[in-house]
């Protein structure tokens, strides 16, 4: 009776990797876009941040303590919730904005819907909604820099430029801006988006570490292209293929693709669903920003999808092996 073996329910899987290393992944990917905005634009960005943080971590603690629940803050979401959210704030925004949004995305759309996993869609992205529907003017308004990196032009000299306008602005309207200030980042914007580079080689870092898959960001990012690419052809814009350039590395595009459309917890497992879901988002953004009034859009769009991934599961599901699906009026006469 000594040897006695022990049975456990399927699947039986043993990997190193934890909730807390590929937090700790994606938020190492993310430093250098914080470093950059933080050398951007001042240090009173790095308040923001660090409050942003703060606050979700807090906010985390609190709720679990009150409601009994297993502490879970050593897992490194909240942290990087609060990350995320004080990325996406503008440069001198109210120090109080990004709290609310941080105690917002933890409370109401994390733990009240289960915690980490259980919610349906990104915690920062909710909460940055949240604030852009409840703080409109204060989320919309971008500073010049005022940090170590000097302004350069980036609007063209056959535009009217307008002061503290994000490239966005005037992308909606044809024109052209300077396609390396946009790349490497010296730009306005929020605190975290406006380094396309640094976006993308942290992104690039977690495909190396496979933290996350590459169908997501890719389908993403060149369904959008190709939109545009054909948009601006169509419209007669100059040079398309730079202004699909332009397109693609301003605003929160690379910040979205990357590192917000891929969580794992609102984005779908399946690997069709995951290229559906890309190609989706990438319509979707293409449709706000090129279609629609808004010069944005990448919020709204991963959110929407984030909503249909339960759909988009069911429909891409691969049937199990040694199953054989019946086609339809298979049994009729």
């Amino acid at each position: 009776m000594a040897n006695k073996y022990h049975v456990s329910v399927s699947p039986h899987v043993r990997d190193s990797i934890t909730t807390s290393k590929l937090m700790l992944y994606v938020i190492l990917a993310l430093m250098p876009a914080c470093i950059f905005g933080v050398l951007n634009f001042g240090p009173y960005t790095l308040l923001i941040l660090g409050l942003s943080v703060a606050s979700a971590v807090a906010a985390e603690y609190v709720y679990e303590k009150i409601m009994k629940k297993k502490n879970t803050i050593g897992d490194l979401s909240a942290v990087l919730t609060g990350l995320l959210i004080g990325m996406n704030m503008p440069p001198e925004i109210d120090w109080w904005i990004p709290v609310l949004g941080s105690v917002f995305a933890i409370v109401i759309v994390k733990q009240l819907y289960g915690g980490l996993g259980q919610n349906f869609m990104n915690p920062a992205l909710g909460a940055r909604c949240f604030l852009l529907i409840s703080f409109s003017s204060q989320m919309t308004t971008y500073a010049s820099h005022s940090g170590l990196f000097s302004k350069v032009t980036t609007v063209a000299a056959t535009t009217d430029a307008l002061s503290g306008a994000t490239p966005l602005a005037y992308l909606k309207t044809g024109a052209h801006f300077n396609l390396g200030a946009l790349f490497v980042g010296n730009v306005e914007g929020v605190i975290g988006e406006t380094s396309a580079m640094l976006l993308l080689a942290g992104g690039i870092f977690l495909l190396v570490m496979k933290v996350i898959d590459f169908r997501i960001p890719v389908c993403y990012l060149g369904t959008f292209a190709v939109l545009v690419l054909i948009t601006s052809t169509i419209r007669g814009y100059d040079n398309p293929f730079v202004f699909m350039l332009e397109e693609l590395f301003a605003g929160g595009l690379m910040l979205g693709a990357w590192f917000m459309a891929t969580d794992y917890v609102s984005s779908p497992i399946t690997a069709n669903g995951r290229i559906v879901y890309g190609v989706f988002l990438g319509v979707m953004t293409w449709l706000f920003r090129m279609i629609g009034n808004s010069s944005e859009g990448v919020s709204y769009a991963i959110i929407l999808a984030n909503c249909l991934t339960p759909m988009i599961e069911h429909y891409t599901r691969p049937t199990a092996f040694g199953i054989v699906k019946k086609k339809k009026g298979a049994n009729k006469a």
